[in-house]
């Protein structure tokens, strides 16, 4: 196990979801209804369902906007969502995912593939992408739940696979089907996760600069602002330094 790794999977930008709350909410009461409608809505059975709510959570999402959204599940009037995956290209040699929660593929299908052509990228076929990265389980938590050897510590013994610490916070992976387990003896270790999610993980990165990393972030922050959008994920690292010039 890897505790102090310099790999980031950079999944999306903080600054670009704290700005946008009131859409973050709509995505977030969108995957509470579905994990909600797929399962039971009692949390504690219902593995996708207790992520959700953590991620709410994690996000202060009024307890009244969670429950709300769990409701709408068992009424006659929820919507049918579908899950999608897009997979494509992005500027600097990128690869990126897209995971979306839709009513209307056709729609979703048209403004992801707009958005890639607008931002230098190419949408690709499905598996063009995929293969480069792992299918995970993903536990965050912020900086203050504890040191990087306290937390490489209580990841040992919940079992879990790989641990990255740095300034930003903890990632602790795991395999899928062990990732609610994992999740739950962590819980008793360093309290509420920030969130605990299915993710993807690339297996080498690419390290992105100038115009074509201003591009990437365009094309990310575009994608993310797309309200059938639930989740970027990319191989991409952009260096502090390069950051802080794009501001």
């Amino acid at each position: 196990m890897a505790g102090h790794s310099k790999f980031k999977n950079i999944m999306h930008r903080k600054g670009a979801q704290d700005k946008k709350r009131s859409a973050m909410f709509s995505k977030l009461s969108r995957e509470l209804t579905v994990a909600a409608k797929m399962g039971t809505a009692d949390p504690e059975m219902n593995p996708r369902l207790r992520a959700a709510v953590s991620a709410a959570k994690a996000q202060s999402m009024p307890k009244d906007n969670i429950q709300r959204a769990i409701d709408k599940a068992s009424g006659g009037d929820a919507e049918n969502y579908e899950e999608l995956r897009y997979e494509g290209f992005g500027p600097g040699g990128t690869a990126l995912i897209v995971e979306a929660l839709t009513d209307n593929r056709n729609r979703t299908a048209t403004n992801v593939r707009t958005i890639f052509s607008k931002n230098g990228g190419n949408l690709g076929a499905s598996g063009s992408v995929s293969h480069g990265f792992e299918r995970l389980g993903l536990i965050a938590y912020a900086a203050a739940a504890g040191s990087a050897d306290q937390v490489l510590e209580a990841a040992i013994e919940a079992g879990a696979d790989d641990v990255e610490s740095d300034e930003d916070g903890h990632q602790i992976w795991t395999a899928v089907d062990s990732l609610h387990e994992v999740a739950r003896a962590l819980e008793a270790a360093l309290g509420e996760a920030e969130s605990v999610k299915l993710a993807w993980r690339p297996t080498t990165s690419v390290e992105v600069d100038g115009d074509a990393a201003a591009q990437l972030l365009k094309l990310i922050d575009s994608l993310e602002e797309d309200d059938d959008v639930q989740t970027v994920w990319g191989n991409y690292e952009v260096s502090d330094e390069v950051m802080e010039k794009l501001g």
